[in-house]
């Protein structure tokens, strides 16, 4: 028997507990829930490896920040069943990739390789990093100066020599 601790949440109502407890598992449910239908699946459980594989490489052109095994959009579903079909004609992994890219482009993969097309994608992150650093090295150089104590005047030093109990 499993037993939930919520003694940290003792200050909460009671429906409030149990409403976020619900979320959770909801949540934790809702990220390894995949968009792929039942009906796409492949009878072979290697093939259908190998199709989730690649799945989690392709990105959603609707959705974009997702792989489209995990979109529910229309685009993303065509693209898995054709994702199959190239797997079930005996396609390689690298033949479907191919084939992905030069039908819809780069943007397609979720990793791009670093190309000509991609370089400002990979360069932009570190030249801003450098750039940042620079001008924080500039800025901690060109601090200003200590302004400069003033000279004293003679009966400034005398009177500074007797409190210190120099002879003066």
């Amino acid at each position: 028997m499993i037993r939930l601790n919520f003694s940290g949440w003792g200050l909460l109502p009671f429906p409030l507990v149990r409403l976020s407890a619900a979320v959770l598992i909801l949540l934790g449910a809702a990220v390894s829930a995949l968009a792929v239908e039942p009906s796409e699946r492949l009878a072979d459980p290697v093939l259908e490896a190998r199709a989730r594989t690649l799945g989690e490489e392709l990105r959603c052109l609707v959705c974009q920040n997702q792989s489209i095994d995990e979109s529910n959009a229309d685009l993303a579903h065509d693209l898995r069943v054709l994702l199959r079909q190239r797997l079930t004609a005996g396609d390689t992994d690298q033949q479907v990739l191919d084939y992905l890219v030069a039908r819809y482009g780069m943007f397609v993969l979720l990793d791009p390789p670093f190309a000509p097309v991609t370089s400002l994608l990979w360069l932009t992150p570190p030249a801003l990093l450098i750039g940042g650093g620079l001008v924080l090295a500039l800025r901690a150089r060109r601090r200003r100066p200590e302004p400069e104590m003033p000279e004293l005047s003679r009966d400034e030093k005398a009177r500074a020599a007797h409190l210190l109990g120099e002879p003066g």
